[in-house]
């Protein structure tokens, strides 16, 4: 998967990178947004954590998606402005704790 950067606009109102995207994957299915994610940080250079993925829209016929990213200056400027179902879909999944682990061992 690679990520190029189409458009990158600073957003001074709302503390805040705007960020317009193609994520090429040839041979492989359409990622996912926490692969994306990952991606994204790596070519921005910022952290995890300050990065949303507000869209991601795969191209008929080609495999290719366009997105749309939102990279904030702070957690708190994050939380405040973004709606939770959005926090939410790109929150990275928790591990499952110690519990959880042997109530599904017990299952099997």
């Amino acid at each position: 998967m690679e990520i190029n950067v189409i458009q990158k606009k600073e957003n001074k109102v709302l503390n805040r990178v705007e960020v317009r995207f193609d994520c090429v994957y040839t041979g492989e299915a359409t990622p996912k947004i926490l692969d994306v994610k990952s991606k994204l940080m790596v070519v921005l250079d910022t952290k995890k954590e300050l990065i949303v993925i507000d869209s991601l829209q795969p191209n008929y016929g080609e495999a290719k998606a366009t997105g749309y990213a939102k990279v904030y200056d702070s957690k708190e400027d994050l939380e405040s402005i973004e709606p939770k179902n959005i926090i939410e879909k790109n929150k990275e999944p928790e591990p499952p704790s110690k519990e959880e682990e042997k109530e599904s061992e017990e299952e099997k």
